[in-house]
């Protein structure tokens, strides 16, 4: 019994480290966010521009916006990503929007 116990613990054990392995490698999840972003309500309160294009590798983002600053983040999970400096926030996914830390919102096009 304690053998086939053992066994049961290493199959689930190597179950989640290969299932966590894949959600890195695909973007947490699968979730996709490569495309472009408008700021929403009012594109003139975003400090970084109205638009925004995101490009994702995995679970790497790269960010650029309409007037030239860039950023990298990363899939956090796949409903959050984070994103360094020059912006540093963390955003929350839903319903093809990101709605950031800092008050903004990205709506996906």
């Amino acid at each position: 019994m304690r053998t086939r116990t053992l066994a049961l613990s290493t199959v689930l054990l190597l179950t989640t480290l290969s299932a966590g392995a894949s959600a890195q490698t695909t973007g947490a999840g699968g979730a996709n966010f490569s495309g472009n972003y408008r700021c929403e309500p009012d594109p003139a309160t975003c400090r970084m521009g109205a638009t925004i294009s995101v490009k994702q590798n995995g679970a790497k983002l790269e960010m650029k916006s309409a007037n030239g600053e860039q950023a990298d983040g990363q899939v956090t999970s796949p409903m959050t990503i984070s994103v360094g400096g020059p912006w540093n926030m963390t955003g929350v996914v839903y319903d093809g929007a990101i709605q950031w830390s800092n008050g903004t919102k990205w709506r996906k096009q």
